[in-house]
């Protein structure tokens, strides 16, 4: 008992470490993006470079991403450990269905972060016709760059390829039990039913032998 408290203790606290600097790197990430400070007070070219090029190609989509990404994680958890304790079958479902909600979420935003950066750098680059048509072409792609091209077609790479990888994650991990479980209860379900209708033909032989019985008396008298 001592020992599953001690870790469940230690447990807690890793996790609310763990969480701890993931909301300081967010906090940290949306100051940079926001301009509100510059990441130069680090003086680590190697993070630097991370948050320039995910500021570039991801902007405030790495929000959404990973709020999705943490709550996929969580839930897959949670459901390995029902399928652990072996919970019922409603609750292990909706544990595997919120799972898939959030894989098919993350494709989601994807797309629509895609439609909003398109949206947002054509309205850069050609939302004044005068000064579209006086510069050339190049400068109007490198202004739809500066709208947010970029990070429009990256979140499509992130969202598809991300989305795959977290079905091929499940399917890994939890594919092969979840099949058991739903094959067990599939069983126990048959087995049920079999014992009830076992159960029905057995009353329904003993109603009929007493009526028989009943009969045999009646013919006697």
């Amino acid at each position: 008992m001592l020992q599953l408290k001690q870790r469940g203790f230690f447990n807690g606290l890793l996790l609310g470490m763990t969480l701890s600097f993931i909301a300081g790197v967010v906090v940290l990430y949306l100051l940079t993006v926001l301009e509100i400070i510059s990441i130069d007070v680090l003086e680590v070219p190697q993070i630097q470079g991370l948050f320039e090029w995910s500021r570039r190609n991801l902007g405030l989509s790495i929000l959404p991403f990973g709020i999705t990404l943490g709550l996929y994680v969580h839930s897959l958890r949670a459901l390995r450990q029902r399928l652990d304790d072996n919970r019922p079958l409603d609750e292990i479902s909706q544990l595997e269905h919120l799972n898939d909600v959030w894989t098919s979420l993350f494709f989601g935003i994807g797309v629509i972060w895609t439609a909003i950066g398109m949206r947002s750098a054509l309205l850069y680059a050609l939302g004044d016709a005068d000064v579209a048509a006086q510069t050339g072409a190049y400068a109007v792609l490198q202004r739809l760059v500066e709208g947010g091209i970029l990070t429009a077609l990256t979140t499509t790479i992130v969202g598809g390829v991300g989305g795959y990888v977290m079905r091929v994650t499940k399917s890994s991990l939890l594919g092969a039990r979840l099949s058991r479980y739903y094959e067990s209860q599939e069983q126990h379900h048959a087995s049920r039913i079999e014992a009830l209708l076992s159960d029905i033909r057995e009353a329904i032989n003993g109603t009929g032998a007493r009526g028989s019985a009943a009969l045999v008396l009646r013919g006697e008298h």
